[in-house]
């Protein structure tokens, strides 16, 4: 008898901003670890999600959405998605069924369809609970149009939905099976590399995203300055103290993030604790502070000092 295949290998997700690649990531995997905005650019670092099943592990990257650069920052985030694309199996290419199939969208798969070392490509017609059938009809028409437009070949077309689970186990199924053969390459129960401290610091900044103005998301990093469980607490009622800095561009927008009499850092601080608190398990108390780093984004000094 001929043991069974196991697969293995590394898939991301492109698309637009807000095209639902981090939803769809955290879906797959079944616990948050990619941030979620609708602000273009949310996602800044690789996160790996790691899906470990009976016949294969499938290692998920979230990365950052590809956009025409203004800053430093932003030319460094480009820079990331080019070499996780040549590096990948699989890219699952996400076009959501609300929007028609654009410039934009043409534009990724064409930069994709340039590489040296293409990855197998997968349509993703995504957010199909926000259409009727017939609208997913006409836009599965056009996803399949724009592969003949562009001379590449869909492995697969799967219309899916993240929030409402709609075929989220087809696309796990198709991704595992389009990976090589080969072993798992993280422990059964791991289910990201990202280290705590950074997705702590990504849950405060998604909270510190909420409700801001158009140009200030961009300007918004976090640190995490300390981590210390709070001494000469009974054992079975932990509490960590965790002391982050919001980092922004100017004092203006200081004031913004601190709000009226520190109202908004107050709601910023209560939102990104319950995220903590399932996160960790264990009940946190956040200490937040806003500080003003100019110009962070273009200063190559600042962005080594935040881990760009």
């Amino acid at each position: 008898m001929t043991d069974p295949v196991h697969r293995s290998g590394f898939a991301c997700f492109v698309g637009r901003p807000n095209a639902g690649k981090s939803t769809l990531t955290n879906a797959l995997v079944g616990q948050k670890i990619a941030i979620a905005s609708s602000k273009p650019q949310t996602t800044r670092h690789a996160v790996r999600g790691i899906i470990t099943r009976d016949d294969g592990q499938l290692v998920l990257i979230d990365t950052p959405g590809l956009h025409r650069p203004r800053t430093l920052l932003g030319q460094r985030l480009n820079d990331l998605v080019f070499e996780t694309w040549s590096e990948v199996d699989v890219v699952g290419v996400c076009l959501p069924c609300d929007q028609r199939v654009g410039p934009g969208d043409k534009f990724i798969i064409g930069e994709i369809a340039k590489l040296d070392h293409r990855p197998t490509l997968v349509a993703l017609a995504t957010k199909t609970d926000l259409v009727s059938k017939q609208r997913q009809l006409s836009h599965l028409v056009d996803v399949g149009a724009v592969a003949e437009e562009l001379g590449i070949e869909w492995a697969e077309v799967i219309p899916c939905s993240a929030v409402a689970d709609d075929q989220v186990d087809t696309v796990r199924d198709a991704l595992v099976d389009l990976l090589p053969e080969g072993p798992a390459y993280y422990p059964d129960g791991e289910i990201t590399d990202e280290p705590e401290e950074a997705l702590i610091a990504e849950l405060i900044r998604e909270a510190a995203l909420e409700g801001v103005r158009d140009e200030l998301p961009h300007s918004i990093a976090v640190t995490i300055d300390e981590i210390l469980p709070r001494p000469d607490r009974p054992e079975d009622k932990p509490l960590t103290d965790i002391f982050a800095s919001i980092v922004v561009e100017r004092e203006s927008q200081k004031g913004i993030i601190i709000g009226h009499k520190g109202s908004r850092l107050r709601e910023i601080g209560s939102q990104a604790r319950e995220q903590i608190n399932r996160l960790l398990g264990t009940r946190v108390h956040l200490n937040l502070h806003v500080k003003v780093l100019k110009e962070w984004q273009r200063d190559a000094k600042h962005l080594n000092r935040l881990g760009f």
